[in-house]
């Protein structure tokens, strides 16, 4: 879509917000005794479904292989939004079309950042929002804090405690939840760390489309070499000295393999495996949970597929 096109399409959804918002109420809870929850992408959603289990009903905007950096809402969004009582949000300038939908919905929905008391690390790109939802926007940061399992677990017990804030009579079932779940990703802590542990140090390096997986290399033990796009696909495009010093560095980092990723294209990333002499692995899941049949449809999948796909990709002495 052009960029007129854009802004004429966002101007008639913001009429169609304006008038749900101006006939809308504060939300109401389902007939089944639910509490209505809207999830901004699906990574996150599937935490909140772990977590919420059948006391709630999750709605999650950008679905599984939606790029959250570049999404669309619709006027269904708005009303989904309009009918909550909870709204989860990665934050960190991950949904830039959020506030302005939220706003234009006339949500009375409680808004809860997930990422808020997480560790950060400094991305190379400007944002509006910074850490915990600051507007100042002076410092920004990588979003793509669920890439480390022990940052799941955190944004898990913060997920729990706003869910138990919301609808206090059935704490007792969030907790028990929260609490089996944050196992399971203990689980997969350990896992990924024993897995990436037996990939030799000198192999355990990254080249991928856009900026996601340094949240994975700290907590890991492998090395970004570099990326085609910065930590946000909206609007991204190297220059031909970046892209030459990417190929540069490819070669010399002797890397056998770059990884394409779900929710972004791979045209750059092909040209420049075929410049450096590489072989290009799909397909990582990094912004978004795969689609169904991809093995890849929940938080934990996706982090196993990606981890063996990698570690399978890196540790081939054939390549």
């Amino acid at each position: 879509m052009s960029h007129r096109g854009r802004h004429l399409a966002a101007a008639l959804t913001a009429i169609v917000f304006g008038l749900l918002a101006a006939c809308g109420a504060p939300a109401q809870p389902e007939a089944n005794g639910r509490e209505p929850v809207v999830v901004t992408f699906s990574v996150l959603g599937d935490l909140v479904r772990n977590v919420g289990g059948d006391y709630v009903t999750v709605t999650v905007l950008a679905g599984g292989g939606v790029d959250s950096h570049t999404f669309s809402p619709s006027a269904a969004d708005g009303a989904a939004l309009a009918g909550a009582h909870l709204v989860f949000e990665n934050g960190l300038g991950f949904e830039p079309w959020l506030d302005d939908l939220y706003r234009a919905s006339g949500s009375h929905a409680a808004l809860t950042v997930v990422t808020e008391g997480l560790p950060l690390i400094t991305a190379n790109w400007p944002t509006a929002r910074g850490a915990g939802g600051d507007q100042s926007g002076l410092q920004s940061y990588d979003p793509h804090v669920w890439h480390s399992a022990a940052n799941a677990i955190t944004m898990t017990q913060k997920i729990r405690d706003a869910l138990v804030l919301a609808d206090p009579a059935n704490a007792a079932a969030y907790a028990a939840n929260a609490e089996a779940y944050s196992a399971r990703l203990q689980a997969l802590d350990d896992w990924i760390m024993a897995q990436a542990s037996a990939l030799p140090a000198e192999r355990r390096k990254l080249v991928t489309t856009h900026d996601t997986l340094a949240y994975f290399a700290q907590r890991y033990g492998f090395e970004v070499v570099g990326t085609v796009l910065p930590a946000t696909t909206e609007g991204a495009s190297p220059s031909a000295q970046d892209f030459a010093a990417l190929v540069e560095a490819v070669r010399a980092a002797g890397v056998p393999a770059v990884f394409a990723e779900n929710a972004s294209g791979d045209r750059l990333l092909n040209q420049i495996a075929a410049e450096a002499g590489v072989e290009v692995v799909a397909t990582l899941c990094t912004d978004a949970l795969g689609l169904p049949g991809s093995g890849a449809e929940t938080y934990i999948d996706m982090m196993r597929s990606n981890l063996t796909t990698i570690t399978t990709a890196l540790g081939d002495e054939s390549r």
